[in-house]
């Protein structure tokens, strides 16, 4: 299956999309029909987001990015870990924009212990306090990854979710959300990172080499394909770990 996650609508342009399809046929890779679009499912984010606020479980926010630097006590990850501050604040009836975060310690409290399963890592106790009270609808979107991401997974009946270490962390909230709106929970693998050969991650914000640019260069798909299967890496990436 293939799924485009376009919800950001000030990055997601009709021609990134070309070009995921276009890489992954190169590749040989097809698959069903139709591409489900995330763009098409805001009612479904909108009936789970629904859900949590009517148990409670959810609360407007309006803080800015800085206000919420300058106020947090511990980053997670790259960001700081949200201080709650607007947690039982009243609306401050101005219009200003607002998102809707999870209350994650009282849904916690509501859920009891929960566990998910890795297969680098085994068996894992959920804890989504390691993330803090996450945004589950953005200002902009109407909804967010976390939402989205496991509404999806259910609805198209994902068995195995195989992404990368980086998301390790979020799964403790994606459990949480699937206990939270009756969900089932997939099988989870989360891979090692691939670096470049200055030792960097591979990201769009640093124009990381694409596979539209091996392709450009000669690259042989069948042949890099063939590598990946037994976990080599064309000459100058390795594994990060």
């Amino acid at each position: 299956m293939l799924r485009i996650e376009d919800i950001d609508e000030t990055r997601c342009r009709p021609e990134f999309v070309d070009r995921i399809f276009a890489d992954l046929a190169w590749l040989g890779l097809d698959w069903e029909q139709p591409v489900l679009l995330q763009s098409t499912r805001r009612a479904a984010y909108q009936a789970a987001l629904e859900q949590l606020i009517a148990r409670g479980l959810a609360y407007k926010c309006w803080c800015t990015r800085a206000e919420i630097a300058a106020a947090a006590g511990a980053p997670q990850g790259d960001q700081p870990l949200y201080p709650g501050t607007c947690r039982g604040r009243a609306d401050p009836g101005d219009g200003r924009p607002f998102c809707w975060r999870l209350d994650c310690a009282a849904a916690h409290r509501q859920m009891g212990a929960l566990y998910w399963h890795d297969q680098q890592a085994g068996r894992i106790m959920a804890q989504p306090e390691l993330l803090g009270d996450v945004v589950i609808a953005r200002k902009d979107a109407g909804t967010s990854y976390h939402i989205a991401v496991v509404v999806d997974d259910a609805a198209q009946g994902v068995t195995d979710v195989v992404r990368g270490q980086d998301l390790f962390e979020a799964t403790h909230i994606h459990r949480l959300l699937q206990a939270l709106l009756g969900l089932p929970v997939p099988l989870y693998h989360h891979h090692r990172l691939i670096l470049d050969a200055g030792g960097e991650r591979l990201a769009k914000r640093r124009n990381s080499e694409t596979l539209a640019d091996l392709q450009a260069r000669g690259a042989d798909p069948i042949a890099l394909v063939a590598g990946l299967r037994r976990g080599a890496l064309p000459p100058g990436y390795r594994f990060a770990g």
